[in-house]
C-alpha cells in the first residue's frame, strides 16, 4: 500500500527533524529503513519510539548485564511490570517509574499522573494494586520554589492514590542542592495476583481486533516521552502542555474494568497507553508477538474535533488502555467497559503481513517494516570517563576538617542532624497519604520498611525504596551497591527475606563522558549487589537528561525492594518498646565519615569516599537477623544509615512519638575511634536490635560470623538518651529529640504562606 502525506502536514526539513530530537544519523537510519522520505506522522512516531525514554538507547546494553532470574521470578524485564511468586499460588507484580520532567514544570499533575501510570503498569499484568511507594528528591527547603514543588508533588501523589483507594505505605524524601533545578519523582506500585491469571502484553492471533478502552484521547501530553528525553532549560516551563492531566476517578473505573476483562477470557493482551501513547503500546505489543498491526486513527475516540493521526498517536492522555481481544468477543468487551461507564472502540486488528501500518480511513499515513520500528532503534555506548573533580573530592582527607566549636557537645550535632530535612520525620508528607485503606497495612510509613499482609494467608510482604545520591556521586559503583544493600537491610529489619528489586536509574545527560561513567559504574555495582544478596532485577525505568544549565543531579539509582515475611508473627518494628530489653549492635563501627550527612549538614562539605559496602557481610547480617527474628528473640530492629549510630539510637527511642522510651548506651568498646565517626559515621552492615534474650541474638550473630555486642538497655523512666564513651557521658532528653525530629519539616513548610510561595503557586495549572 502506498503511504501518502496528509494535506497540510509540514514538509520534512532538517529543522523539523532536529525539533523532533533526532540526530542526522538517526534520520538517515529512518530513511534507510523506509527506503523513502518519512511522512510527518512517521517522523513523530519514530521521534517518540527512538527517544531515550522509550528506547533506552544509552542504557540497554548496560541493563543486559543485570541478574534477572530466580526460580520464583515469573516475569522479568521487558513487560509492563515484573512478577515474582510468593507461595499459595499467589504472585506479586511490581514496578517503579519516574515522572521527573513533568513534575519539574507542573508538580501536582506531574506527580499525580506518575502515580496513575505506574498503577496501570501493574494492573495490566492482572494484578490488583495493594500498595504504592515513592522516592522523591528536591533542592533545599530554604528555597520558596522548592517548597512549592515539594508541596505540589506530595499533594499530587496523595490526591491520586487516595482517590483510587490504594494505600501509599512507604517512601523516601531527600533534600539536597544537587536537585534544585531537577526534582526527582519516582513512583512504585505493588500488586497481588494469582499465578494462573498473569496477563502479558503480547499481540497475537491474526484477525483479532485491537480495542482502545478507557478515557478519550485529547491533546494533552503530546511528545511527553520526548520531553522526558531532553535537558531541562528556561524554555521547559513553556512545555507544560506536554504534561498529562490525570483523573483518578476514571482510573479507578479503568482498574476494575481491566481486571474484569483479564479474568473474563475475552482478551489475549492488554497494555497501558503510557509514554508515547497509542503508538508505543501498539508497536510494542506487535513487536513482542512478532505480528503486524493496522490502526485506523479515524476510529480512535477523541475528546476534540479535528485531531490529526500525529496527535492521536502521540497523545499521552491518561487513563487509557489498548486491548487485543479474541475475534468475535468485541461485544463482550464493550459490555464490560459500559458497565464501568467507559468507552471501548475497535481501532484496528492484528494482521499476518509483517508491517506496522497507520491509516486515516482510506489513506495510509505511516507504515514501517515489521518489528523493526522497535528493534532497529539505535543503541549507543559513549565514552565513559570519571570527572577529575569527583576524583579530587573522593580523595580528600575529610578527617582533617576541623570540628566546629559547637561540636564539643556531640548532642548539639545530633540535634542538628535530626533537624536535617533528609533525616527528620516525614510525617508532614505521609499524613497526606491514606496508608490504611484496604486494611492490609501492618507497618506503615515511618519505619525501616512497610509491611502489607497477604489476605487469607499468614504471610506478608515488606517493601522499601532506597538510595543515597551523595554516595553515588562520590563513587557510583559503591553507591549503587549500598542502595541495594540498605534496601535489603531495611526489609530484613521488618522480618522479611529480600527477594527481588525494581530500579529507577536517574542520571544526567549520558552524552557527557562523566555522566555515562556514573551510569555504567552504578549499573555494575547494582548487579554485584543483586547477585550477592540474591535479589534479581525484574524491571524498572531509566530516566536520563536530569540536568539543566546549572548541572546534573546526583546520580540516583533508586532501588525498590520486595521481601517476603513467612509469618505475621515475625513482623518486627523499628522502635524500642519494652523497658529492660537489652540493646544489641549487629555489625561494627568504623572511622568512616566520607560522604556523610554529618559532613554535608554540619560542614557543608561533599567529599571523601563513601563507606565501604562488604556484600558478604551484608548477606551474613541479614541471615543472622532473620534467624533471630524467626526464633522470636528480637523485639525491634533498626538499621544504621543517614546520620549514623547516634541518629539510629535517637530514632529508636522517639520514632513512635505516642510511646517514647529512653535508653542507656555504653560505647566504650569503640572509644579509640574519633567521637564524630563513632556517633555520626555511616558505616554499613549495622543494625540496632532490642531483645529480651541477648544471648540468643549474640549466638545467631556468631553462627553467621557477624560482629555483635550488647551496648545498652532500654529504659523509659529517665526520659533520656544517655551514651557513655570511655570517661565521657553524653545525655539528651528524649522530649527534645522528638520535638526536633518530628517538627523540623512542619516548621519549614509554615513558610509556604509567604508572598513568594503564593505567587509561585498561582502560576500552577492545578
Amino acid at each position: 500500500m502506498t503511504v501518502t502525506a496528509r494535506p497540510g502536514d509540514p514538509a520534512i526539513t532538517p529543522a523539523l527533524v532536529a525539533e523532533h530530537g533526532l540526530t542526522s544519523d538517526e534520520y538517515d537510519r529512518l530513511v534507510a529503513m523506509l527506503g523513502r522520505t518519512p511522512t510527518f506522522t512517521e517522523l513523530g512516531i519514530v521521534s517518540a519510539l527512538w527517544s531515550e525514554h522509550c528506547s533506552y538507547k544509552h542504557s540497554r546494553p548496560l541493563l543486559k548485564t543485570l541478574p534477572t532470574t530466580a526460580p520464583y521470578v515469573l516475569q522479568g524485564p521487558g513487560e509492563n511490570a515484573g512478577v515474582i511468586a510468593i507461595g499459595h499460588g499467589l504472585a506479586i507484580a511490581f514496578k517503579i517509574e519516574s515522572h521527573n520532567h513533568p513534575s519539574a514544570v507542573e508538580p501536582y499533575q506531574g506527580a499525580a499522573t506518575g502515580v496513575g501510570g505506574i498503577l496501570r503498569d501493574v494492573f495490566t499484568m492482572g494484578a490488583r494494586p495493594i500498595a504504592l511507594l515513592n522516592s522523591l528528591r528536591f533542592g533545599s527547603l530554604d528555597s520558596a520554589r522548592v517548597r512549592y514543588l515539594f508541596a505540589g508533588c506530595v499533594k499530587g501523589i496523595g490526591d491520586y492514590g487516595n482517590c483510587v483507594g490504594i494505600p501509599t505505605v512507604a517512601g523516601e524524601v531527600v533534600f539536597d542542592p544537587a536537585y534544585e533545578g531537577n526534582p526527582l519523582v519516582n513512583a512504585m506500585c505493588v500488586g497481588l495476583l494469582k499465578e494462573e491469571e498473569l496477563m502479558l502484553a503480547v499481540a497475537q492471533g491474526v484477525g483479532n481486533p485491537i480495542i482502545a478502552v478507557g478515557a478519550r484521547t485529547g491533546r494533552d501530553g503530546i511528545h511527553g516521552a520526548s520531553f522526558a528525553s531532553e535537558d531541562l532549560s528556561d524554555a521547559s516551563e513553556a512545555k507544560r502542555p506536554r504534561v498529562q492531566v490525570g483523573d483518578p476517578f476514571t482510573e479507578k473505573l479503568l482498574l476494575e474494568a481491566s481486571l474484569e476483562l483479564i479474568h473474563s477470557g475475552h482478551i489475549v493482551a492488554i497494555q497501558d497507553m503510557g509514554a508515547a501513547g497509542l503508538v508505543s503500546s501498539s508497536a510494542e505489543m506487535a513487536a513482542r508477538g512478532d505480528v503486524g498491526v493496522v490502526i485506523d486513527t479515524l476510529k480512535v475516540p477523541a475528546r476534540e474535533e479535528g485531531m490529526s493521526p500525529y496527535e492521536l498517536l502521540l497523545s499521552e492522555s491518561q487513563e487509557r488502555m489498548l486491548v487485543v481481544a479474541r475475534v468475535g468477543r468485541e461485544d463482550h468487551v464493550r459490555a464490560i467497559l459500559e458497565k464501568w461507564d467507559l468507552t471501548a472502540a475497535v481501532i484496528g486488528e492484528v494482521i499476518a503481513e509483517p508491517v506496522y501500518r497507520v491509516v486515516e480511513g482510506d489513506r495510509v499515513v505511516a507504515e514501517f517494516p515489521g518489528i523493526r520500528l522497535v528493534t532497529d532503534c539505535p543503541m549507543y555506548t559513549p565514552e565513559a570517563r570519571e570527572s577529575d573533580d569527583i576524583k579530587r573530592r573522593r580523595a580528600e582527607n575529610v578527617h582533617a576538617i576541623a570540628e566546629r566549636a559547637e561540636e564539643a557537645n556531640p548532642m548539639w550535632t545530633l540535634l542538628e542532624l535530626l533537624a536535617s530535612p533528609t533525616i527528620a520525620s516525614k510525617r508532614w508528607v505521609y499524613q497526606q497519604y491514606d496508608h490504611t485503606v484496604r486494611t492490609g497495612t501492618v507497618v506503615g510509613p515511618g519505619g525501616d520498611a512497610a509491611v502489607v499482609r497477604i489476605r487469607h494467608t499468614d504471610t506478608a510482604i515488606a517493601l522499601k525504596t532506597d538510595c543515597n545520591g551523595r554516595y553515588a556521586f562520590l563513587d557510583p559503583r559503591e553507591g549503587a551497591r549500598i542502595a541495594v544493600a540498605e534496601a535489603a537491610r531495611n526489609v530484613a529489619c521488618t522480618g522479611g527475606r529480600p527477594m527481588a528489586i525494581t530500579n529507577n536509574l536517574n542520571f544526567g545527560n549520558p552524552k557527557r563522558p562523566e555522566v555515562y561513567y556514573q551510569l555504567k559504574e552504578a549499573v555494575a555495582g547494582m548487579g554485584e549487589a543483586c547477585l550477592a544478596l540474591g535479589t534479581p532485577v525484574t524491571g524498572g525505568n531509566v530516566s536520563l537528561y536530569n540536568e539543566n544549565p546549572a548541572g546534573a543531579v546526583y546520580p540516583t539509582p533508586v532501588v525498590g525492594m520486595v521481601g517476603l515475611i513467612d509469618s505475621l508473627a515475625h513482623v518486627t518494628r523499628s522502635h524500642f518498646s519494652t523497658d529492660g530489653d537489652s540493646i544489641v549492635l549487629l555489625g561494627n563501627n568504623t572511622d568512616e565519615i566520607g560522604a556523610s550527612e554529618y559532613l554535608q549538614r554540619i560542614h557543608n562539605v561533599v567529599a571523601g569516599a563513601p563507606p565501604h559496602c562488604d556484600l558478604a557481610a551484608e548477606r551474613a547480617l541479614i541471615d543472622a537477623l532473620l534467624q533471630a527474628i524467626q526464633a522470636g528473640v528480637v523485639r525491634s530492629a533498626h538499621d544504621c544509615a543517614d546520620g549514623g549510630l547516634a541518629v539510629a539510637l535517637a530514632e529508636c527511642v522517639m520514632m513512635d512519638r505516642a510511646t517514647p522510651t529512653g535508653a542507656h548506651v555504653d560505647l566504650t568498646h569503640w572509644a579509640g575511634l574519633p567521637v564524630r565517626a563513632l556517633l555520626f559515621g555511616e558505616a554499613q552492615a549495622r543494625v540496632v536490635v532490642s531483645t529480651p534474650d541477648p544471648d540468643a541474638v549474640l549466638a545467631s550473630a556468631a553462627e553467621h560470623g557477624v560482629p555483635a555486642a550488647i551496648i545498652g538497655t532500654v529504659g523509659a523512666a529517665s526520659g533520656l538518651l544517655s551514651m557513655r564513651i570511655g570517661e565521657r557521658q553524653l545525655t539528651v532528653s528524649v522530649a527534645e529529640l522528638a520535638d526536633t525530629y518530628h517538627e523540623a519539616i512542619p516548621r519549614i513548610m509554615q513558610r509556604s504562606a509567604s508572598a513568594q510561595d503564593v505567587a509561585l503557586a498561582s502560576d500552577s495549572v492545578v
